[in-house]
């Protein structure tokens, strides 16, 4: 399967489903979608999603971002957009597939209350639905390096 192709499919397995079944961003006051202090923030795009932004919506830019894995693309938003323009990132998000299964994302804990309950405080179709997602893109040799470079990344912020 194609990276786009990969991506798409994951982003459809995920269309409708949140961490919890209410609008969990109402819960924290959307802090996945808040820029930090220095006005940083933004979802790395997966490998050919950045196709998706072609034109590039109002409100949003891409950067690039080697900090996780070189020529990483960032999608930075004004913090307020439509579920369906959402890129693969914040649909997994508080979650990151591995080969196993889904676990909470590191880079979570500053910013989701969801957290410290792991993955039995979210709802059941949003886990079953990142497992799938990630059985996908774990099968696109791009997908599998990039997921894996930012289980890598994670690691890293852990032992600080």
């Amino acid at each position: 399967m194609e990276p786009l192709e990969a991506v798409v499919a994951a982003r459809a397995l995920l269309a409708g489903k949140t961490p919890l079944k209410k609008d969990c961003g109402r819960s924290c006051g959307a802090a996945c979608c808040q820029s930090d202090e220095d006005g940083q923030g933004g979802m790395l795009l997966f490998p050919g999603e950045d196709a998706l932004y072609d034109p590039l919506p109002e409100g949003f830019r891409i950067e690039r971002n080697d900090q996780v894995l070189p020529g990483a693309k960032l999608l930075i938003c004004q913090g307020d957009c439509s579920r369906d323009a959402r890129p693969l990132a914040c649909r997994l998000f508080p979650l990151l597939p591995t080969r196993d299964g889904p676990v909470p994302d590191q880079r979570a804990w500053a910013v989701c209350p969801l957290m410290r309950f792991g993955l039995r405080g979210m709802d059941p179709a949003f886990v079953q639905a990142v497992r799938e997602a990630g059985e996908i893109l774990y099968a696109c040799p791009e997908h599998a390096r990039y997921l894996d470079a930012q289980h890598a990344f994670n690691a890293l912020l852990t032992q600080w």
